[in-house]
């Protein structure tokens, strides 16, 4: 069960993806947002080339679990992908993974610069290792 996981941005797109047994999550790519139409297709491409069976699109709620514009645009997303590809799509709770993304990071000494350039890929890492995690134990 190969799991592809998504941190959608305003700028950037964040892809990892699964090992084959759907345990551990890796960061994959660093998409630019082209638009929703070109990012879900984009999204139905590495489906396709990675023969995932899960994608995972990463849902920014607010601190009290409101849905303000950001979730809104991720579901608007979800729905967009979802009507591309014949897997299922689900959303899963991002709070604080950015914020935990940037303090690994920071832990293992990688440059500001370079955080830049790969914070949005370790985030949809994050997002992607929690719905495993949470799939190997529904008590979660």
């Amino acid at each position: 069960m190969r799991a592809l996981g998504v941190d959608l941005g305003t700028k950037r797109i964040g892809i990892a993806l699964s090992d084959a047994l759907g345990l551990t999550a890796q960061p994959l790519a660093v998409l630019p947002c082209r638009g929703q139409e070109a990012d879900a297709t984009a999204v139905q491409a590495l489906v396709a080339a990675h023969q995932v069976s899960v994608v995972v699109i990463g849902l920014p709620l607010a601190l009290d679990g409101r849905r303000g514009p950001p979730a809104q645009r991720a579901e608007a997303f979800a729905r967009r992908v979802q009507a591309q590809v014949a897997v299922p799509v689900k959303l899963v709770d991002e709070r604080f993974t950015t914020a935990q993304g940037q303090r690994a990071l920071l832990e293992t000494g990688v440059r500001r610069a370079k955080r830049k350039q790969v914070i949005d890929q370790v985030a949809a890492q994050l997002i992607l290792q929690q719905y495993l995690d949470a799939a190997r134990d529904p008590s979660r």
